[in-house]
């Protein structure tokens, strides 16, 4: 896997938006606190591969399913926990342009977790396929 993020005292930094990663980044960059936890899913709309994740402590799905390797000393029932409503999502449109990270140039990506103030930042900047630019 190619060493993409960076690493400093108390943070975890990704610079520049790698679609093929994007995946792996939800997952670094997942958010939590033990009563309710969300993946790292970007706030501006994404039509690429990602995996959307709300979750919230306690409520899951016993999935009884037996299948053909059952052995002794498995679980009788295996918990799948259920994704929450998706409360997250800023959908932004100018001049009936929909704004898509996926679709967009992305001239400036950076998001920081930083683990010692309990903060997530991201800074990006992109220009529409029409050359209109947002930050």
């Amino acid at each position: 896997m190619k060493q993409y993020i960076k690493h400093a005292p108390w943070k975890v930094i990704e610079e520049g938006l790698l679609p093929e990663y994007n995946k792996v980044s939800e997952s670094i960059f997942s958010l939590g606190n033990g009563k309710i936890g969300q993946r790292g899913n970007f706030e501006e709309y994404y039509s690429g591969e990602t995996l959307q994740g709300n979750y919230i402590s306690g409520i899951y799905y016993p999935d009884k399913t037996r299948v053909g390797w059952w052995k002794n000393g498995y679980p009788e029932y295996f918990a799948k926990v259920l994704n929450a409503p998706d409360w997250t999502g800023i959908k932004i449109a100018i001049n009936g342009q929909k704004l898509d990270l996926h679709t967009c140039k992305i001239t400036e990506f950076k998001r920081v977790l930083n683990m010692k103030k309990d903060t997530s930042e991201n800074v990006t900047r992109q220009n529409f396929p029409t050359e209109k630019k947002l930050r």
